[in-house]
């Protein structure tokens, strides 16, 4: 690999520019790519970065930052991974069209509408939205309209510098766990493999635009979302909300309205779809501070609960009262709150989440007797989990604020759709003079306190993650919080995780699947005496921050 530093590097690594340059598509890149050569030698590190390697094409897709060349997302990459997806789906004679949604970011329109373009030229049908909308209503659309396959453009909750690429499928080749789920492999080092096997990107055919769908497919995406509550429950709720500058407003005030709630109260610095987000450092609810404008729009409005989805509104975040303050749930108690009005609902079936979620869904479904699945992080496993057939999927969730809690509406992540279930729980409860933190105690009482945390340190050279990963498995830890290590169980190959567990704790450590963070995830189980939550929470609280010292140490980043 040319490093950029030699003379004979650097001309290889410029000839290989120029030979990208002659073959994309888009005037803007081209222009931008022009430049770069132009600034050798000075830009050698930029240019080497862009020419480091093709966007690899995993099971979430493409992702990256918005710029040219193979390492990055522009409209040359689109073309080349649209043209791979739609050979993919010809040579397994997958029948259907294409539908493709996207979402307000810097260049997403376009991609999708390049994107109906390559499909069309190669005899597809190709159905784009109507507008920008949630990841969802995508999702939803698959299944609807009996699609071959479905892509999304979008970066979820990246910083607004990148853009990002999902796959769904649809019945035939997703099979019954997988119809309008995201792909998993082998699928997607297939079709890795059928955009490498893209030629010159002048001699991918391209058709007609596609049919633009009508709004019919976001009014049959709100009936559905809609109906996953009880028309007849309480409606008594105030709610405060905020899409993040994201596109989730108007489908959410639309469900929540057709559900029978009043329209919440939108931040409105945050309530139009803006890719720059100004006002927040990461576009993601779980990052500090991205909340605050949330929550000061609870105080002021007197909400009974605060509601953030993150940009494609497929991830709920929940704020409550606390102690006269505010607090953000964690996407656990979320999870388990969710889980717990589902099973007390009387919605049969099959309870699932990952192994980096907490241990508490678990110990619920044992303790009522329902079948109870642990899946690899992600919600292309979640929502294949179990066998199907015997016991389908009732409900998933992840501790990234993901949940499912209706899957033959959505067979993934819905932002909606949590957001609608846990305000029928949170206005159920305040019918009876109850809070979602009461109803948390609750479970407590009945389970023991499981606190969890993360720790995640974001890195800007990947390297650093391989080095502490190496580091933990190569100088394991003996004991946690002074308790022996009963279990340590590592994932590869088939998975970069390693597991750590002892009577009452548990560590699990991985690299982010999205982002260049690495993350450990820990959990501390409590039991309660006596009814004294408060008491186990305290200590579970202070076993965690030691538990997070502890962690780091192992790692050796502190």
């Amino acid at each position: 690999m040319a490093t950029g530093t030699g003379t004979t590097g650097l001309d290889e690594l410029r000839e290989r520019a120029r030979i990208w340059l002659d073959d994309d598509p888009d005037p803007a890149t081209r222009d931008e790519l022009r430049q770069v050569i132009d600034r050798l030698p000075d830009s050698a590190a930029d240019l080497t970065d862009r020419f480091a390697g093709p966007l690899t094409f995993g099971t979430a897709g493409l992702r990256g930052p918005l710029r040219a060349g193979p390492n990055g997302m522009n409209l040359a990459v689109v073309t080349q991974a649209a043209a791979g997806l739609v050979a993919w789906l010809a040579a397994r004679d997958a029948d259907g069209p294409l539908v493709i949604g996207y979402d307000a970011r810097h260049g997403s329109r376009a991609f999708a509408e390049q994107t109906a373009r390559v499909a069309t030229g190669a005899g597809r049908e190709a159905l784009l939205l109507p507008r920008p909308l949630p990841t969802p209503v995508l999702a939803y659309a698959v299944r609807r309209l009996g699609a071959a396959a479905g892509v999304m453009v979008t970066a979820s909750h990246n910083p607004p510098q990148d853009n990002g690429y999902k796959v769904y499928l649809g019945a035939a080749l997703g099979g019954p766990l997988g119809a309008g789920a995201q792909i998993v492999p082998p699928a997607d080092t297939e079709i890795e493999a059928a955009i490498r096997a893209v030629g010159p990107l002048s001699a991918v055919p391209l058709g007609d635009p596609g049919t633009v769908l009508g709004e019919d497919i976001v009014e049959s995406y709100v009936d559905s979302a809609a109906a996953v509550v009880d028309r007849d429950g309480p409606r008594d709720l105030t709610i405060a909300y905020t899409p993040l500058h994201g596109v989730g407003a108007t489908v959410l005030t639309a469900a929540f309205a057709r559900a029978g709630f009043g329209t919440p109260a939108v931040v409105t610095e945050q309530a139009a779809p803006d890719p720059d987000f100004p006002t927040v450092s990461f576009p993601n609810p779980e990052e500090p501070g991205a909340t605050d404008l949330l929550t000061a729009l609870a105080e002021r409005t007197g909400a009974d609960i605060a509601i953030a989805n993150d940009p494609d509104a497929d991830r709920c975040a929940v704020a409550v009262p606390d102690g006269g303050k505010w607090r953000m749930l964690r996407g656990d108690e979320v999870g388990v709150l969710l889980a717990d009005h589902l099973i007390r609902r009387g919605t049969a079936g099959l309870y699932a989440t990952t192994i980096v979620s907490s241990s508490m869904l678990r110990t619920i479904c044992a303790a009522r007797g329902l079948p109870f699945d642990e899946t690899l992080t992600g919600f292309k496993w979640i929502v294949r989990a179990g066998s199907g057939a015997d016991d389908p999927l009732a409900f998933g969730y992840e501790e990234a604020l993901g949940y499912c809690v209706a899957p033959d509406h959505v067979r993934d992540k819905d932002g909606i759709t949590a957001a609608l279930t846990v305000a029928e729980l949170a206005a159920g409860l305040k019918a009876e003079g109850r809070t979602l933190t009461g109803r948390l105690d609750e479970l407590a009482a009945e389970f023991g306190v499981h606190a969890t945390d993360q720790l995640s340190v974001r890195v800007d050279d990947l390297s650093e993650i391989d080095a502490a990963m190496t580091h933990i498995r190569n100088r394991t830890p003996g004991t946690l919080l002074d308790e022996p290590i009963t279990a340590t169980e590592d994932l590869l190959p088939a998975a970069d995780v390693l597991i750590l567990r002892t009577a009452s704790t548990r560590v699990v450590v991985r690299p982010s699947g999205t982002e260049p963070k690495l993350k450990a995830y820990l959990e501390v189980i409590e039991p309660v005496a006596e009814g004294d939550v408060t008491g186990a929470r305290g200590r579970a609280a202070a076993s965690l921050q030691a538990l997070r010292t502890e962690t780091a140490a192992a790692l050796g980043i502190w």
